[in-house]
């Protein structure tokens, strides 16, 4: 059976975000959603290896996985502006049922016996605590995703952005979750940094993950 499925992800490089502003540089959905991939991994991975205590930790890759896909009904939607899309909450609700018929219509792109596959990825089950939770660390990393966009503009001198990520800023605080406080401390200052500020001299030489489990 044919299927036009992944032709249709492949258009998600054609979606552009931050409509609505000022970029220096364009960003597709496709490279937002590999960074958000990135993020959302190390985000599982870190609790799972310092955080785990009581919680529930998904699977980082399929963590990276969910985030892949998180981003796809834009395909048939565009990227709705968030002052848009959040104006009140009929619109909310109404947007996201858009978004739920986006992810069905390309579901029904794919043979039944792959669309059953597919389906957790596209429409995540909400009931599910495990998928909920790899559902939090994707709108986490997200978040992270659209901070780092900011930090970029601002490197360039483009004040455009200054506003959002004070806001974003404020939305990563209300996660109150120790990955994310791991991830601000530990990895999100060198987004600011040149590639020349980066100090490579941290990195063990011969580095080995037999080392790292002693």
């Amino acid at each position: 059976m044919r299927t036009p499925f992944f032709a249709m992800l492949h258009r998600m490089r054609y979606i552009n975000r931050w409509g609505l502003m000022r970029n220096t540089e364009l960003e597709n959905i496709q490279e937002h959603s590999h960074d958000v991939a990135v993020i959302a991994h190390v985000l599982a991975l870190v609790r799972k290896q310092y955080y785990a205590l009581d919680r529930l930790c998904p699977e980082p890759d399929f963590v990276a996985t969910l985030a892949l896909f998180h981003d796809l009904p834009e395909i048939i939607t565009g990227d709705m502006p968030k002052p848009v899309k959040y104006h009140n909450a009929p619109m909310e609700t109404t947007y996201k049922e858009i978004e739920r018929d986006a992810c069905m219509t390309l579901l029904a792109m794919l043979p039944d016996d792959l669309a059953c596959c597919y389906e957790n990825l596209l429409v995540p089950d909400g009931n599910d605590p495990m998928i909920s939770a790899a559902n939090e660390l994707v709108k986490a990393a997200d978040c992270f995703s659209a901070y780092i966009k900011c930090v970029d503009e601002q490197k360039v001198g483009n004040r455009e952005f200054d506003r959002a990520k004070l806001e974003i800023r404020e939305r990563l605080a209300q996660f109150d979750l120790p990955e994310v406080s791991w991830f601000i401390e530990y990895a999100l200052p060198a987004y600011a940094m040149s590639l020349d500020e980066i100090d490579f001299d941290f990195i063990p030489k011969g580095f080995d993950c037999t080392d790292a489990a002693d």
